[in-house]
């Protein structure tokens, strides 16, 4: 069989070769390789903001699974909260940590705060609780998260 080259526009012979040359390679390569320092050595700073807002969410969820398992089990559920460690526990589910920026403070009756450095809130049945207040500070800003003794609603609010 023979084949026959072609000439191209410019004059050249096609030799069929196509491909990159070394130095192309290369300088993929580097770009690549600084790309990825890039995004490996990126760490978001801390925002006050989000943070405070993000476990201001995150207690509001675990308050809301506290009622919603009372209800559905037909028993008492609590919320229990250490201030000092900033870890709380729903019912006897996992212990989660919030942050260390934060500060937490406990408004609720006598009965449900064992002392000044831990307590709960505890969701009956029916869906009522004891009530109370978890305030969320990261030193600039604050934070509220609610619980209605009545109807065990959970909101979340600036406090300011």
């Amino acid at each position: 069989m023979i084949s026959r080259c072609e000439p191209t526009l410019d004059g050249r012979r096609d030799r069929g070769e196509t491909g990159f040359t070394l130095i192309e390679i290369l300088v993929v390569l580097a770009i690549l390789g600084l790309a990825l320092a890039l995004i490996v050595g990126y760490k978001p700073p801390w925002s006050s903001t989000l943070g405070l807002r993000a476990a201001a969410s995150e207690i509001a969820a675990g308050l809301r699974e506290a009622r919603s398992e009372a209800v559905l089990s037909n028993r008492s559920v609590r919320l229990d909260l250490d201030l000092d460690t900033r870890r709380y526990q729903v019912g006897g589910g996992p212990v989660r940590q919030l942050p260390s920026q934060l500060s937490l403070a406990l408004l609720t009756v006598n009965g449900e705060q064992r002392d000044r450095r831990a307590g709960g809130i505890l969701f009956n049945p029916d869906g009522s609780s004891t009530g109370g207040r978890i305030s969320i500070t990261d030193g600039n800003r604050a934070m509220a998260v609610g619980v209605d003794w009545l109807t065990g609603r959970v909101s979340v609010a600036d406090d300011r």
